[in-house]
């Protein structure tokens, strides 16, 4: 479904990736891990075709489409979505109108407030939350999981192909964690893949990875199964040239 060539991306003048290669297929859950600083949240921008950044080299297909020189929005449109680390607040803009106007934008016709309120409904319930999210700005005053769960809701509404989390799990209590992880499995399907950008291991406790890719200072320098997960655990990044653990008292 989604292949990176050879990709090298400067951001300012800086070159931050440095020829990366992933490949994730149809239905498959991808874990890409890597330490502060690696330039795991520049892959998920580029991937969905961030203006600041600039690809020097390289391609990104996408089920076998060249979509490197592609618009944001026309990537939203072919199934592509991205889960953001740090969910921006928009005042006055309700959960559910943001949320409609995006599931519109996807579709040919318009779903009528009906049929959309009962689609959002049965989202909420199968992610088990509050109908009062509906009428809720989206993310204003929203707690950090609470932020983190109207992501999961747009991705189960607006029911992408290719899902990008960026570091869906940052700063997540044990509980947000669990929620969010729960969600995820619900509205994972066998044609619906999911690319997991994060630091920590905790999140595939509970989401099992088909695959691991680990990045060190703009390039991979592992890939292999859920196994990987369990020695980046033990050991950290150590023996790819970082020093940074993956404790959780690094973490706090």
């Amino acid at each position: 479904m989604l292949e990176v060539k050879d990709l090298h991306v400067n951001v300012e003048g800086k070159e931050i990736l440095k020829g990366v290669n992933l490949e994730v297929k149809d239905g498959e859950i991808v874990a890409f891990m890597g330490p502060n600083g690696s330039g795991k949240s520049t892959l998920a921008y580029v991937l969905m075709g961030h203006p600041k950044y600039e690809i020097t080299k390289g391609k990104i297909l996408y089920n076998g489409e060249d979509i490197t020189e592609m618009e944001p929005n026309e990537r939203a449109k072919k199934g592509l979505f991205l889960s953001f680390q740090y969910p921006s607040e928009v005042s006055g803009v309700s959960v559910s109108n943001f949320l409609r106007t995006a599931l519109n934008s996807k579709r040919e016709s318009p779903i009528n407030v009906i049929e959309f309120r009962k689609l959002l409904m049965e989202k909420l319930q199968l992610l088990k939350m509050d109908k009062s999210f509906m009428n809720r700005y989206l993310n204003e005053g929203f707690s950090g999981g609470e932020k983190k769960r109207a992501e999961i809701l747009q991705l189960a509404v607006l029911e992408p192909k290719m899902a990008i989390l960026d570091e869906t799990d940052s700063g997540l209590d044990i509980d947000s964690l669990k929620t969010v992880a729960n969600g995820i499995n619900k509205i994972k399907t066998n044609d619906r893949s999911i690319l997991i950008i994060t630091h920590y291991q905790r999140i595939l406790n509970y989401i099992t990875p088909d695959k691991v890719y680990v990045l060190v200072n703009g390039k991979i320098v592992e890939s292999g199964g859920k196994d990987l997960v369990n020695e980046l655990e033990e050991h950290g990044y150590a023996k790819w040239g970082s020093e940074e653990s993956t404790s959780e008292e690094v973490k706090a």
